[in-house]
């Protein structure tokens, strides 16, 4: 089995991991869930993020040739259309990606969305395989933090994107729409049931009570036996209860409304209205009283 070469980069404002994932034979590389810099008060946006890790590939020799999203993130905007025109990088997501447009096209009445997955380059099924360089790739189907979520064993590392979190501080939210607890338990069982020695990368950290330090790699037996939520022995009937009580208590996610918009379009924004700008919509709900206000 080849081991591959993986660099993580951190980003703290949105506490997103990215990695970039390379096979020291070839030199083929692959970036997974790469943040594109966005800042919600002015509406500016910066590459800085995506330009370090082109920096590191190309310093390490390494040609990307895929962009591979775990899922429609929530909480960032994808950087993969700025790596796509640099390198020529195909970008991959998950089969489902279909679903999740099909939910949200609505909700942002994205009159311009289509709804079949064209917008990315290739969408991947349950168990389909593939290669980086000389690296073996299987795509494993995780929904339950959305229907769409994907995990990326690449030989002996999986990439899990938000379906579980460091040991410490469990798993992820499963109140998005079309997500669902259950399929999340299940999902991570599945993730569980791998060799304990397998590596399990992850796209988030918050750093738990009484860790002073960001991290994000553990094994599939540290999770099995340390996971504060989903340890060996809890049944799915007691996750389901803890995740769903859990959850009522989250705030969403800051930059919720524009990374759904931009990253079921591939990572890109919403065309250009008729004077050149590009605009991202923010629905209004009307709340309690609300209605003698507006």
């Amino acid at each position: 089995m080849s081991r591959p070469i993986i660099r993580s980069f951190f980003d703290e404002p949105t506490n997103t991991v990215s990695y970039l994932v390379g096979d020291p034979a070839t030199r083929k590389a692959a970036i997974i869930d790469p943040v594109f810099d966005y800042d919600h008060s002015s509406g500016e946006v910066d590459t800085r993020s995506v330009e370090a890790m082109l920096k590191a590939a190309e310093d390490a020799g390494n040609t990307i040739e895929w962009v591979l999203e775990t899922h429609a993130h929530a909480d960032h905007l994808s950087g993969a259309p700025f790596i796509k025109a640099r390198t020529g990088a195909k970008i991959g997501i998950g089969e489902h990606i279909k679903d999740v447009q099909r939910i949200f096209r609505p909700i942002f009445n994205a009159t311009d969305l289509k709804t079949d997955g064209s917008d990315f380059d290739h969408l991947f099924r349950d168990g389909e395989r593939f290669k980086i360089g000389e690296l073996d790739v299987e795509v494993l189907y995780t929904p339950g933090h959305t229907p769409a979520d994907i995990s990326y064993k690449i030989e002996d590392a999986v990439f899990v994107g938000d379906t579980l979190f460091m040991p410490d501080y469990g798993t992820a939210r499963a109140d998005f729409p079309g997500g669902d607890a259950h399929k999340l338990y299940r999902s991570i069982k599945r993730l569980l049931a791998l060799p304990s020695e397998t590596r399990l990368f992850m796209c988030h950290d918050y750093k738990a009570p009484g860790r002073d330090t960001f991290a994000w790699e553990t094994t599939v037996r540290e999770q099995r036996e340390n996971n504060v939520h989903v340890r060996d022995g809890v049944s799915e009937d007691e996750f389901v209860a803890l995740r769903q009580a859990r959850d009522t208590k989250l705030s969403a996610p800051r930059l919720l409304l524009p990374s759904i918009q931009v990253n079921i379009r591939a990572g890109k924004f919403p065309p250009a209205e008729a004077n050149g700008v590009r605009y991202l919509t923010i629905p209004v709900k009307l709340k309690g009283g609300a209605q003698t206000c507006v």
